[in-house]
């Protein structure tokens, strides 16, 4: 428990600051400010998180999901240029949310689910506001999501300990288990 506990501090405390920031303002725009927050907070903490383990390994698979992630989202964002709900533009798919979910199933995967159940739940969150503020449809935050995950889950394995995935070609499919030392 020491160790996640040392680890989660500066996760809380940036949510803790994020919420501060938010006192004298309406609840719409409090609900809107902070997704916004979180949106940088999220993958500002996953990166964190691989420089106290020294983890330069999981910094590269980080990188590289972010980067698949927001490749993905503003390619589709401005090939398909979908009105938002508040008459704006390039609403489909949300950016907030496939960065956050992103950084979310990156620090559930890698470090486990000590860091992932509050990550998702910023995540979600970051999702809701986006819908909230009249920013996008729930499609668009789904579809973002849905990137997020996917791109992390393609790049991103087990910091330390057993990794359970699927395994599949032209011929074969399965579980895989494997530990990482």
């Amino acid at each position: 428990m020491k160790r996640c506990t040392r680890h989660a501090a500066p996760l809380l405390a940036g949510i803790l600051i994020g919420f501060s920031s938010l006192v004298g303002t309406r609840a719409s725009d409090r609900i809107a400010l902070a997704g916004d927050i979180f949106q940088y907070l999220l993958p500002a903490t996953a990166a964190g998180l691989t420089l106290g383990y020294k983890d330069g390994d999981g910094a590269l698979e980080f990188g590289e999901s972010a980067a698949l992630t927001l490749g993905v989202t503003y390619g589709l964002k401005y090939s398909i240029d979908e009105q938002r709900p508040n008459g704006g533009r390039h609403s489909f798919p949300s950016g907030h949310s496939s960065i956050s979910f992103c950084s979310a199933e990156f620090m559930g995967k890698r470090y486990g689910w000590e860091y992932g159940i509050p990550a998702y739940a910023a995540a979600s969150f970051v999702a809701y506001s986006r819908v909230e503020a009249r920013e996008h449809y729930p499609h668009d935050v789904i579809a973002g999501a849905s990137i997020g995950i996917v791109s992390s889950y393609i790049f991103t394995r087990h910091y330390k300990g057993w990794d359970i995935g699927l395994a599949a070609d032209r011929n074969h499919y399965g579980i895989r288990l494997s530990r990482a030392w």
